[in-house]
């Protein structure tokens, strides 16, 4: 009787720390310390009195590539001023996360957590999906999860 009630214990505490980890709307963006491209440390939340937009993605994701090209767009027609796109890969390999970074053009902020889908940050925001897109407003509170770009530039606009 006393292992079953240790058992339920314990499962409860497994899915409480579970159901904690994933962000939430209206959730404040996380202190979260990642390297860019040229292997310097960036916290997700230094941007201030602006728009984040946080995108999950990894070279391997062929929806993630194709998703690219649309960021890339985007970025090029909003005022950085009002808005700060990031990149944060998942990918385990850095080689090809820095080649798929040069091939799709991106020049928005690039981050990597390279251990998949057991990354940190992965954990923190609940990627499940690649990819995966939260939108900051500019006091740092979730918005919206996987907002359209139409969503994005009626907002920011």
């Amino acid at each position: 009787m006393n292992i079953k009630i240790n058992l339920l214990a314990f499962l409860l505490l497994i899915f409480s720390i579970n159901a904690n980890a994933q962000i939430k709307v209206g959730d404040r963006l996380p202190s979260l310390e990642l390297l860019n491209t040229s292997s310097e440390k960036i916290n997700v939340n230094q941007f201030k009195d602006k728009f984040v937009l946080i995108d999950f993605w990894a070279s391997w994701c062929a929806p993630c590539r194709l998703g690219n090209k649309k960021l890339v767009k985007l970025h090029a027609e909003l005022n950085p001023a009002k808005i700060e796109i990031i990149g944060i890969s998942i990918d385990t390999d850095p080689n090809k996360w820095i080649k798929a970074i040069a091939k799709d053009k991106i020049t928005f902020l690039q981050l990597i957590d390279p251990n998949g889908f057991d990354a940190k940050s992965a954990l923190l925001f609940g990627v499940e999906e690649l990819s995966s897109k939260y939108l900051f407003d500019e006091k740092g509170i979730l918005i919206m999860k996987n907002p359209t770009e139409e969503e994005i530039i009626n907002l920011i606009k």
